[in-house]
């Protein structure tokens, strides 16, 4: 009688079956966990090959814009500071030099102004001293100072005192000695000027009791 073959598995072999083989059909169709992503895992999609993320990339560009902008502001302070004390400097130079040059001249203008007093200011003298005061009104120096002025310690020079006034409340230039000359707002000369004080109220005398 013909023995049959016995076709499970030996003794010896063992009763799980074995891995598939790497190069094999098997392994094509199941690749190994390892080389599997888990399904559901979080993928960083943007990350860049240095780690960061667009988001970290837009936060460092606005930071550095930001920067960029305080500095360009701050130069731009700097600039328009600069350029005032530019044009302060360059208007004090060019005052400074027009105040050497009519300083001198305000002896000149008072001998004028004597001239014109006296009533000998005719003919050819009289256009040149007409000409001269346009000169140096035209370089900025205006004259001040009239009888009747408040006086101003700022504006004037008191040579004296000439009694009291019942027509004036405060001391008051009465009699102008040489007229005052400024330059925009910078005083040339004070006017040297003879004031007058108010009277003092007189005192009253209570009655008796």
């Amino acid at each position: 009688m013909t023995q049959q073959g016995n076709f499970g598995p030996s003794a010896g072999e063992s009763q799980e079956t074995a891995a598939p083989q790497p190069g094999s059909a098997e392994h094509a169709t199941n690749p190994p966990a390892s080389d599997m992503v888990e399904e559901g895992a979080p993928v960083d999609a943007t990350a860049d090959a240095d780690g960061l993320s667009e988001a970290d990339e837009l936060g460092a560009a606005r930071a550095a814009l930001t920067e960029r902008t305080g500095d360009l502001q701050r130069l731009q302070a700097e600039f328009l500071n600069y350029k005032r004390r530019v044009d302060r400097d360059r208007e004090l130079v060019k005052e400074n030099a027009t105040y050497a040059v009519l300083a001198p001249m305000l002896d000149v203008l008072d001998n004028i102004d004597r001239a014109r007093d006296a009533g000998e200011l005719e003919g050819g003298f009289k256009g040149v001293a007409e000409q001269l005061e346009r000169v140096v009104t035209g370089l900025g120096l205006t004259r001040f100072g009239t009888p009747g002025d408040e006086f101003d310690p700022r504006l004037h020079e008191a040579l004296s005192h000439v009694g009291t006034s019942p027509d004036v409340s405060v001391v008051t230039a009465q009699h102008i000695a040489k007229s005052g000359y400024k330059i925009g707002d910078r005083v040339v000369r004070p006017a040297q000027v003879l004031v007058v004080d108010p009277e003092e109220p007189s005192a009253t005398n209570e009655p008796n009791e």
